[in-house]
């Protein structure tokens, strides 16, 4: 007498359909993904025009003038692993003098204005200050500081965010989407 031994395991068309699941379920899930993480590097723009708007208002109010001396304003710059640009496309000679006419002897024209991205993103970044997107130089009485960066391989993936002197801040270019 022969005994016939029970197989287990998985058909091949059982099989199929677990890989047709999972192929389904990551072209949803990756796009997100990569949307979401877009979105969080964009909190880096937001802090640190939030940061640049601090440290020109300090100067308006110690100096009655609005500048491109940030280092001498007291901001020091993202840290060395950033997406974004930030600062003003050009330093502002006149703006600057007028503060140190008003005692701001360390407002000098050498003083930063621009501080690069240093993270690439599909290999780009940003690393010239002709390339902020919507940044204005200085004036006593007003600035637009920007902060322009790659933030994702997608459709150019070019972020750009601005803030003015009456904190008002908008998203130029949505490098999310």
């Amino acid at each position: 007498m022969k005994l016939l031994k029970k197989q287990d395991g998985f058909t091949l068309v059982e099989l199929m359909v677990v890989v047709a699941i999972i192929g389904i379920l990551s072209a949803v899930a990756i796009p997100n993904f990569k949307r979401y993480q877009a979105k969080s590097k964009q909190s880096e723009a937001k802090l640190q025009l939030s940061s640049v708007y601090t440290a020109e208002t300090t100067l308006q109010t110690d100096y009655d003038s609005f500048g491109s001396c940030l280092n001498f304003a007291g901001y020091q710059g993202p840290a060395a692993q950033n997406y974004y640009g930030v600062g003003f496309t050009a330093a502002t000679a006149a703006v600057n003098a007028q503060i140190v006419n008003n005692g701001g002897a360390g407002c000098t024209a050498g003083d930063q204005f621009f501080w690069p991205a240093t993270k690439q993103v599909a290999g780009n970044t940003l690393n010239a200050s002709a390339n902020l997107d919507g940044a204005v130089a200085p004036t006593p009485t007003s600035f637009t500081a920007s902060a322009t960066g790659f933030i994702s391989a997608d459709n150019g993936g070019i972020d750009s965010w601005i803030i003015d002197e009456n904190k008002n801040m908008a998203n130029n270019t949505d490098g999310v989407n």
